[in-house]
């Protein structure tokens, strides 16, 4: 984070001095051991925020909710998680997010959104909702003339009023004046330089039956419901903010930014600079990049209303290393499979990460942070995976009748062993691609047949990266460095 200069007054047992990175303080504990220093200004983990009654930010699980992130093969983790029950002092509401980082710095900005994010939308609602009361109006101001337009454009009117339940304007107006305060935060912030990092946002909020979903970047959010037929299937509730999305282009374009694709990768779209091939940020929307602030690259989220029902049963929030593998109705299978609620963003993340081995064998698979939200109550879901096991035991029971029937010769076969991996099976037409590994008269799980042991060295760890958010980084003379242009990120 930086240096720090400082000194032990015996008397005091204190540490003083000066440091050029943070607001900190260092005590001694009574056994003389030096208690870790508190950051009240750096962009890593705050230990006060930490603690607040109902707030997950680490691997973990609640009744409603469970999250899980691993770290990918390129280098720190830069994923971020939250989940916070009781939101605003509210026993119906929830907030939900991921956040993935990019850039040299973006395992900071992550974190630094993370953890600033929800107590200025508390701060902005409650100013919404009190203008609101006393008939003031709630202007959003703009930063740069290309926000100006996309804040205006998104401000909510009179029509959504009458088409929406009444907590969405407040909370959308709300929603919109943080993520900006949020830009403005991180481009004064005095120890994380955002020049060239930032991170993506995809934020829940749920108030009872309400649903509030807001999107920056490529992150993405999925709920899980059931059709006419009671076939659980996937509904996607953001759409992937890339740059070849034809009004996301248009925006870069008439802001004298570039869009194209690299020859080695000609599925993936990026935004440059003008007159440099850099930095080429795989997203047309995000926290911090403020490099590319001014030709077209924009922090507006796009904010989407959704009336839950009783057919919904939970929501997926994940970083787009889990999408780039997986497809929206697979990751909802695998939740749906796994054992308990408490191991289901693991469940997923563990896929996932078998998944980049079995897809892209030379390619380092990416940072992996997946929130699941639940929705239906405790009771029934509980009641719902009795009657399955027990309508699962009793097709495994005739499966087993129909098989020695079949087959008298293989009666001393061994016994089909169990696994530990939190996976799901796969539907037939993809074992099919798998029949090399896959056991007679057995369905074969992923895990099973791209599983590697610990001890197995993966030749991809000297592969090459798939997909990078950020390519290159822009050069800067040293005059340019010092210049008032430069001076304006800082």
């Amino acid at each position: 984070m930086g240096l720090c200069h400082s000194r032990i007054d015996k008397t005091t047992r204190k540490v003083t001095g000066a440091t050029s990175t943070a607001t900190t303080t260092v005590e001694r504990q009574s056994s003389g051991r030096l208690r870790r220093p508190r950051d009240f200004n750096g962009g890593g983990e705050i230990n006060e925020i930490q603690q607040v009654v109902g707030r997950l930010v680490g691997n973990g699980s609640s009744e409603i909710a469970c999250l899980y992130t691993q770290q990918g093969k390129k280098g720190t983790n830069q994923d971020a998680m939250l989940v916070w029950e009781n939101f605003c002092s509210r026993s119906d509401t929830v907030l939900c997010g991921v956040f993935d980082g990019h850039g040299p710095f973006g395992h900071m900005v992550s974190k630094r959104v993370r953890d600033m994010l929800p107590f200025t939308l508390s701060t902005q609602l409650k100013t919404t909702l009190r203008k609101e009361q006393s008939g003031s109006k709630n202007g959003l101001e703009s930063a740069t003339c290309v926000d100006e337009e996309q804040w205006f454009e998104l401000q909510p009117n009179e029509k959504e009023g009458k088409l929406f339940p009444e907590m969405y304007l407040p909370l959308k107006r709300a929603l919109l004046k943080t993520c900006q305060q949020m830009d403005k935060d991180l481009k004064m912030h005095p120890t994380i330089n955002c020049f060239c990092s930032g991170t993506t946002s995809v934020t829940v909020i749920k108030q009872g039956k309400d649903l509030v979903v807001g999107n920056i970047g490529d992150s993405r959010a999925v709920l899980a419901t059931r059709d006419q037929d009671n076939a659980l299937i996937a509904v996607q509730l953001t759409i992937d903010l890339k740059p070849d999305l034809p009004s996301e282009s248009a925006r870069i374009h008439k802001c004298k930014g570039r869009v194209f694709a690299l020859q080695d990768e000609p599925e993936v779209a990026r935004v440059w600079l003008p007159n440099s091939d850099s930095p080429g940020l795989a997203m047309a929307r995000a926290f911090g990049d403020f490099c590319l602030k001014d030709y077209g690259l924009i922090s507006v989220p796009d904010i989407n209303y959704h009336r839950l029902t009783e057919r919904d049963q939970f929501i997926i929030l994940a970083t787009d290393g889990v999408w780039d593998v997986l497809s929206n109705k697979e990751a909802v299978d695998i939740v749906a499979s796994a054992p308990n609620r408490n191991t289901a963003a693991r469940a997923v993340v563990d896929t996932a990460v078998r998944a980049w081995r079995l897809k892209y064998p030379t390619s380092k698979n990416d940072d992996c942070a997946v929130v699941c939200l639940f929705l239906e109550d405790t009771s029934a879901a509980a009641s719902v995976e009795v009657s399955e096991t027990v309508n699962h035991s009793h097709k495994e029971s005739t499966e087993s009748v129909t098989i020695t029937l079949s087959k008298d010769s293989d009666k001393k076969e061994e016994a089909s062993t169990e696994t530990n991996e939190i996976v799901p099976v796969w539907e037939i037409k993809e074992e099919k691609m798998l029949e090399s590994c896959r056991i007679e008269s057995k369905k074969t799980t992923l895990a099973e047949c791209i599983s590697v042991k610990d001890d197995e060295e993966w030749s991809a760890l000297e592969g090459l990266t798939r997909v990078n958010s950020l390519l290159s980084i822009p050069r800067f003379f040293s005059g340019e460095l010092r210049s008032s242009s430069w001076r304006k990120w800082l």
